[in-house]
């Protein structure tokens, strides 16, 4: 008689979502970044998250703080959203390097080619991606539908994927830097490993 097991469940994660805003932060209008960020990262994987999200104003040194208490507190992973385009408020690239370990510049190069099929204004955006101990942090646009795209990547009419989104990368990314083994539901985004660091099932 053949034994059925049941799989052991995902490894938990925590993960830092900050909307940065000015006016958002101070009630002048509601804040789209957060919702659009938890929305896509509860759908997109199997773990269970612990959320830790922050809305704070465009200043350079609270949102370098912001993403040091994030690390600190334990986040895997920490995506922001606004304030990387040329304005001169716009200085989230500016504080995420100012805390950086290592650059990442890879996750930047690939979100400007997904956002250049759509909008020629893609090359202002200056979204970077860096390590600060065993966290990834990753800036990403400030509109909700780009934030998916960015994600997702870009999928032909068949649904077969045509441009890989930043996101299939994060996994595997995590795995390096000593982090929890991050889940995906491979309908939203499929993480790519080499096959030496698949997990075998459990």
């Amino acid at each position: 008689m053949s034994e059925t097991t049941t799989p052991s469940p995902a490894d938990p994660v925590r993960i830092g979502i900050v909307s940065i805003s000015d006016r958002a932060s101070t009630g002048v209008y509601e804040d789209k970044g957060l919702p659009a960020l938890q929305d896509w990262l509860t759908r997109a994987l199997r773990n269970p998250i612990t959320f830790e999200p922050r809305l704070i104003p465009d200043e350079q040194a609270r949102i370098s703080a912001t993403l040091i208490e994030l690390v600190h507190a334990g986040c895997s992973l920490v995506l922001t959203t606004g304030g990387t385009g040329p304005a001169l408020r716009d200085v989230t690239p500016e504080a995420t390097l100012a805390v950086a370990h290592k650059e990442m510049p890879g996750f930047g190069e690939q979100m400007r080619q997904i956002s250049l099929a759509f909008v020629p204004t893609a090359i202002l955006s200056r979204q970077v991606a860096v390590i600060r101990s065993q966290s990834l942090i990753i800036n990403l646009p400030g509109q909700p539908k780009a934030i998916a795209e960015t994600l997702e990547g870009l999928k032909n009419a068949d649904g077969t994927q045509r441009i890989n989104g930043i996101f299939a990368a994060v996994p595997y990314c995590i795995d390096l830097i000593g982090g929890p083994y991050l889940e995906t539901h491979d309908d939203v985004c499929k993480a790519f490993r080499p096959k030496s660091a698949v997990r075998p099932a459990r």
